[in-house]
């Protein structure tokens, strides 16, 4: 690896000391290293060198998440966790220097995590590698979904909202809505109702190759709903009743680098230690 992106959540490394000492440690050992111009939150597609061959997020999950969804051809993507849980970036901020040896000397894992696609009814789109969240919009009360999966009609939810979760997404809202842990390299998308109004409100596992179309149905004395739908908790876009929007698996990747042997049940064990 000769090129690498730096992205930079501010907000963690408020005086820039471990990014400047990332780029430090890489430019001495002879490797290209560009920094992000632009505050994390603020990033674009166009904010991405075109020719990397590796991006490090300085930050927590979500910063590694918002890189993530902008890359948009399969660089693998290395974490240095500054932020509280880190599922995702598996570097300590104490073993930086060993950690970048390990990658210039090639010792490392890439993990694949598939991502999902939300395509609405008038063509536009967007891609989540967590989680797409249909929620209320406004006042307190429940929303009707009509949940179709590769066509038929799965269930019909009242309830505050759904998550429909990759494997990567099951320990964020998924989880706490109730839903089931999964191996994150896995390959299947779990539906998990939020607050549903009924006695059986389980979770659902289906194929990642199932499609999945969400309708929003009408509310009590016809009333028109309104829902908002956001794509790993951030891009959010607000449709209503009659309209839907399908969830598939997208062809977009996330390679995450690994440089531990650690199992993923152990880091669970470690993380949830407590909570």
């Amino acid at each position: 690896m000769e090129r690498f992106f730096i992205v930079t959540n501010e907000g963690k490394d408020k005086d820039g000391q471990v990014t400047g000492r990332v780029k430090a440690l890489l430019e001495a050992r002879g490797k290209s290293c560009t920094l992000c111009e632009d505050a994390w939150k603020d990033m674009t597609a166009d904010s991405m060198p075109k020719d990397i061959d590796c991006a490090i997020v300085i930050g927590g999950d979500g910063t590694l998440i918002g890189v993530a969804r902008l890359l948009k051809k399969e660089v693998p993507i290395m974490g240095i966790n500054m932020g509280t849980l880190g599922y995702l970036t598996e570097i300590e901020v104490d073993r930086i220097e060993e950690s970048l040896d390990q990658i210039l000397s090639g010792h490392y894992m890439l993990e694949d995590r598939m991502m999902l696609d939300g395509i609405f009814d008038d063509g536009g789109e967007n891609v989540a590698l967590n989680d797409i969240v249909l929620s209320r919009k406004g006042n307190l009360r429940i929303i009707h979904f009509n949940v179709y999966v590769n066509g038929t009609l799965l269930n019909s939810y009242e309830a505050d909202g759904i998550v429909i979760s990759t494997p990567t997404g099951s320990t964020a809202y998924n989880l706490s809505a109730g839903g089931p842990i999964v191996e994150p390299t896995a390959s299947l998308i779990v539906i998990t109702p939020i607050c549903s109004h009924a006695l059986n409100t389980s979770s659902i596992v289906l194929s990642a190759e199932d499609e999945i179309r969400i309708e929003i149905g009408e509310g009590r004395h016809g009333r028109s709903e309104e829902v908002y739908i956001s794509f790993d908790g951030t891009d959010t876009r607000e449709i209503v009743t009659g309209q839907t929007v399908t969830i598939r698996r997208s062809a977009m990747i996330t390679k995450l680098m690994k440089l531990s042997k650690v199992g993923f049940l152990e880091i669970l064990r470690r993380k949830m230690k407590g909570n």
